[in-house]
């Protein structure tokens, strides 16, 4: 058991060193160089050369790489000149925000999703079964722009529900949360479409095993088959395709973040790509990455203790 979570977290540090790798590729393959990108096309010559030796440019790559590793491990990822502040700490301000979204939105689509797809399987093939997938198929196939411009003039243009950005949002505890409900409304509507079809079909395949079909031999209630027989095994799919998303969770929420103007890690990116903050771009990408291995690491740790079979692997 011990050797499959060590395994894991080997795989989980090699990517991160390919990626860190690939960073400090695309950081010394700017336009103009690294210095020219951080202060202008306008910055004077005395100006890089001091930035160059301050920033220990001037040094081999191999240096300059373990100089930068070792810089961005202690949670230094460099500087913004645009904003006039450092990378950790923007991403520090919006990364909370994100994660508040993502997370809300993904435990909610979770909360719809796993009881749907039981009832689906239950009944397939049945009216209200054919009904909630066509639903769904309407939702998987909607880009998410267009669900959240949508959501925006039913929601707060028609009816006055909830405001149509979030701009205001990010204060603390105390903020209006009503301006998550349109950004969270709309990925999880996306995800609940994602999540509710594989839940199904592994609530089909969990039915037409052999061990339930001993369980309903035995006389087992519906409801003590789908909760003790059906749902672990369902759900360890679930799981799996939980960690597979997070890429395409993490890239959506960029857009939505952009058209509800909400305060995270998305608009940050989407300004900082029109500014041509090229420091910050490649933060948010280093950050993104390392969310995204983290959540398939515990994303496989839960699907083996699920299925304790996987770690006989």
């Amino acid at each position: 058991m011990s050797g499959y979570y060590l395994r894991r977290l080997v795989q989980a540090a090699v990517v991160m060193f390919i990626v860190s790798v690939i960073v400090f590729g695309l950081l010394h393959s700017l336009p103009g160089g690294l210095v020219r990108a951080q202060l202008g096309p306008k910055a004077t010559t005395y100006a890089v050369h001091q930035i160059t030796l301050q920033e220990g440019l001037n040094k081999p790559l191999p240096v300059q790489f373990g100089l930068w590793l070792w810089h961005a491990l202690h949670g230094n990822l460099g500087f913004s000149y645009k904003l006039n502040q450092s990378v950790a700490s923007l991403l520090g301000e919006f990364v909370p925000r994100t994660l508040l979204l993502v997370g809300s939105s993904m435990f909610l689509a979770l909360a719809i999703a796993v009881p749907m797809g039981l009832i689906q399987g239950l009944r397939r093939d049945h009216l209200d079964d054919q009904a909630m997938t066509a639903v769904m198929l309407v939702f998987y196939t909607t880009p998410s722009f267009l669900l959240g411009s949508m959501l925006i003039v039913l929601l707060s243009i028609w009816t006055n529900v909830a405001p149509s950005t979030a701009s205001d949002f990010g204060t603390g505890l105390g903020a209006d949360v009503r301006g998550l409900m349109l950004p969270v409304l709309t990925l999880c509507l996306g995800n609940v479409s994602y999540f509710s079809r594989y839940m199904r079909s592994a609530t089909i395949d969990s039915l037409l095993g052999d061990y339930v079909r001993t369980a309903k031999a035995k006389g087992v209630s519906t409801r003590r088959l789908l909760a003790h027989h059906v749902l672990r095994n369902a759900f360890s799919s679930t799981i799996t395709l939980l960690g597979l998303s997070l890429p395409y969770v993490l890239s959506g929420s960029l857009i939505i973040e952009a058209l509800f103007n909400f305060p995270g890690v998305g608009l940050l990116f989407w300004n900082a790509a029109q500014d041509r903050d090229f420091p910050v771009l490649l933060g948010v990408v280093l950050v993104v990455t390392l969310a995204t291995v983290i959540g398939n690491l515990l994303a496989d740790i839960g699907y083996a203790w699920l299925d304790p079979r996987v770690r006989l692997k």
